[in-house]
């Protein structure tokens, strides 16, 4: 059982309930005081002028609200909003939306009513999931549009996806016995103002990208065992002379997988020959390998910092406050500003966009020289284990490989840049938060694909020179499980199936690491 409200929920937590099914609850503490902020404003709003309460949004906010009409303007605005497009986000993604919204609501500074909280802990535990398209949110004031879609479903109106199956809101929660919250005072606003859908597909991508990054090496670390590379680029000596974290951490983790590798070459030993006289004037074998495995710790420290910095973002960003206005019955006192803002979540998804793309551009350079004998001197073209000529082995997916990283080098633009005034020219600036978290979220899908690709060719690579028994122990023992999803083969077929089943597993089999690292 994770608790929320009671210190600050990580992306470990996300991952628990996300990926492993854990149960949520809320901390005592945290919901009095929800309890407290609510009737603070209750009272607190009583002949003075709050925007959201007793005004009109956005650029009406100039436009007094009759009190007769105030919980009217809460519902209309839930429902005026739930106007967004597109395919339905993914159930994973829908949750962790709600999951970030309720961090939010649990501060206490939203001044709305505690049976709010509770019924968003009900859906998250019975896996009701709201239907939120894709497209609506500018990133401010925050996903006003894809939340509405969460809050319609909380006042019991619009659809959600239960077991598999989009039904109406109304039936579903008469089924599971749950009762829709009525509108208090400003419940409506409350909900649907801030970063929680951009920031809840932030912490999905970056518990994907960590992922994906432990592939990466992985590969890296067995391609640099199938061309029996020098150990000295992720040597402790040579990445102490830089200076960066994630730089030395690849090192590091490349040199824990290899330590027991019989491909691996100490340079000592077969270049450095202390007195003797070199006699040879050109060397038969390379004295260093291309950058796509001599600068492995060089090209993924950086992704490795990316991730980490991007964690600690969306960690900040999900145990805050997002909404606006800010209700502090501590201080008695209503602050107005721009806490629903998402440039802090739009700018880490454009970097963490970068960096996925980058890692596939690493793979696919890798992948490149396993196809051409050219380069590598010791494979057959395109990993070819059957008949040349006759056989055409990895070279249908090879251009899938390099489709896919064209697409992401395209969606690598940030889209954090792309600020469109609207709202009658009030949301003059815009994060697009929520746009840039979901085109990260299609790179790191398309990256997995690349990756399975990659994966397949090293493992056609080590049959074919027979090393299966001189690979380190972890090789060996990635080496297995993934022979076991795909065989051998020398002869053509369809592969896209290998490919999908590939994909499946990397993305199943999560870091074995620390994802607070």
């Amino acid at each position: 059982m994770v608790v929320v409200g009671n210190r600050k929920t990580t992306v470990g937590d996300f991952f628990k309930i996300l990926f492993e099914g854990e149960k949520i609850d809320i901390d005592i503490e945290a919901k009095r005081k929800v309890d407290e902020d609510y009737k603070f404003l209750k009272g607190f709003a009583k002949g003075k002028v709050i925007y959201g309460i007793n005004t009109g949004l956005g650029p009406m906010a100039q436009i007094k609200i009759n009190d007769n009409r105030e919980i009217e303007l809460q519902y209309n605005l839930i429902r005026s909003h739930a106007a967004g497009c597109g395919a339905p986000l993914p159930d994973i993604y829908a949750k962790a939306s709600m999951l970030a919204r309720l961090n939010t609501l649990v501060q206490g500074k939203s001044g709305i009513h505690p049976e709010v909280v509770d019924l968003i802990k009900d859906m998250i535990n019975l896996d009701i999931n709201p239907y939120i398209p894709e497209h609506g949110g500018v990133g401010a004031s925050g996903d006003l549009v894809q939340l509405a879609h969460l809050a319609v479903n909380l006042i019991g109106e619009g659809d959600v996806f239960y077991q598999g199956v989009l039904r109406p809101t109304e039936e579903v929660f008469k089924e599971v016995g749950l009762k829709p919250i009525k509108m208090h005072i400003r419940e409506g606003l409350g909900l649907i103002n801030g970063t929680s859908v951009m920031t809840g597909i932030g912490m999905i991508n970056a518990i994907h990208a960590r992922n994906l990054l432990d592939w990466s090496m992985l590969a890296s670390c067995m391609i640099t065992e199938i061309v029996e590379s020098y150990d000295d680029h992720f040597s402790d000596g040579l990445n102490r002379a830089k200076s960066h974290h994630g730089q030395r951490q690849v090192a590091r983790t490349m040199k824990s997988i290899l330590k027991d590798s019989q491909l691996i070459r100490r340079r000592a030993d077969h270049l450095y020959y202390n007195d003797k006289t070199v006699e040879v004037e050109v060397f038969k074998e390379k004295v260093q390998e291309y950058y796509s495995l001599r600068c492995v710790p060089q090209v993924l420290g950086p992704v490795l910092d990316t991730i980490l910095f991007a964690i600690h973002v969306l960690m900040n960003e999900v145990n805050s406050c997002s909404d606006n206005p800010i209700i502090d019955g501590e201080h008695r006192n209503v602050y107005h500003g721009g806490n629903f803002h998402g440039d802090y979540v739009a700018f880490e998804m454009d970097k963490l966009k970068i960096a996925m793309t980058k890692l596939s551009m690493l793979a696919e350079r890798q992948l490149n020289y396993l196809m051409n004998p050219k380069l590598n001197e010791k494979l057959p073209p395109f990993v070819n284990l059957g008949k040349l000529g006759l056989n055409l082995g990895m070279q249908g997916v090879q251009f899938t490989a390099v489709s896919t990283v064209a697409e992401n080098q395209t969606l690598s633009f940030p889209m954090s840049l792309h600020s469109i005034t609207n709202n009658n020219d009030n949301q003059d600036i815009v994060s697009m938060g929520t746009n840039a978290a979901l085109l990260t979220k299609k790179v790191i899908e398309n990256t997995y694909q690349v990756l399975a690709i990659e994966m397949i060719s090293i493992l056609q690579a080590i049959d074919y020179l027979d090393i299966r028994e001189r690979l380190s122990s972890y090789s060996r023992h990635k080496y297995e499980d993934l022979r076991k999803i795909v065989p051998k083969f020398t002869e053509d077929a369809v592969r896209y199936p290998d490919v999908k089943n590939i994909v499946h597993y990397i993305m199943e089999n999560k870091p074995q690491f620390s994802l607070e690292e």
